[in-house]
């Protein structure tokens, strides 16, 4: 029997969703978003979507006009944890969770979200682009995109990329494309500090329960690493919108 490698299994296990949202944000969100009973719902770069999952239920899995789910990811653990996920809420006949590269996918859904995402596409600009093929008429795409809070410094851009705008530039690009925003928030500094503690609790709990681990040293340093980044480089810096957007 294969051992568990709870370094592994650790490190997403704190968080409910990789991005910083709140419980209270991503209800908004899906209000926003509109999912209608027998919608087809199209996740980019799901991760284990939780979003997804609670994006299907909103829309109703009861009755001959079921809301579906596809999930697109090239993480495999990720993937697991989705369709576990699924079953465990009965959603695993609705849901349905594929390997695959987000870029290349190219059937189109009702509602599709891109969270974080947009690196996949080659950056804003290519997502845009290219996520208007798989919104259906009338559709809406939920878009979590980062954007400059306050001026970056070198270091802050030498980490996210140049690509990176204010969200007026970001608001901005999305209309050149054809894109309408239906709705627009933000991540809060809390939301921000919770995403941030989350990655890194699961690891950080590990370190506490296998301190004499060979690799615990170069895991630390790491953490260490992350958390000081994250309080000299890009906290109150870097933000994420959430976009709902209609053409």
């Amino acid at each position: 029997m294969q051992s568990i490698d709870h370094l592994a299994t650790s490190r997403y296990a704190r968080m409910r969703w990789n991005t910083p949202l709140s419980e209270e944000h991503a209800s908004l969100l899906l209000q926003r978003l509109d999912v209608r009973p027998g919608s087809r719902v199209l996740d980019l770069g799901c991760g284990w979507g939780e979003l997804l999952l609670r994006a299907v239920a909103a829309g109703g899995v009861a009755g001959p006009v079921a809301t579906r789910g596809v999930g697109v990811d090239t993480d495999d653990a990720a993937l697991a944890r989705g369709r576990r996920l699924a079953a465990g809420r009965s959603l695993n006949r609705h849901v349905a969770f594929v390997m695959g590269e987000a870029a290349a996918w190219q059937e189109p859904a009702d509602r599709v979200l891109c969270i974080g995402s947009a690196h996949a596409f080659g950056g804003t600009g290519a997502a845009l682009d290219a996520l208007a093929a798989v919104v259906r008429p009338g559709g809406r795409l939920l878009f979590g995109e980062g954007y400059w809070d306050r001026p970056p410094s070198r270091e802050a851009e030498q980490i996210f990329g140049a690509e990176v705008t204010d969200l007026p530039g970001l608001i901005e690009a999305a209309r050149e494309r054809g894109w309408r925003v239906l709705h627009l928030s933000t991540a809060d500094q809390r939301e921000w500090d919770d995403f941030e503690s989350t990655w890194l609790a699961g690891r950080q709990e590990w370190l506490l329960t296998y301190p004499e681990d060979p690799r615990a040293a170069e895991v630390r340093a790491e953490l260490d690493d992350r958390l000081h980044q994250y309080l000299t480089v890009y906290r109150g810096v870097l933000g994420l919108t959430y976009l709902v957007l209609g053409r």
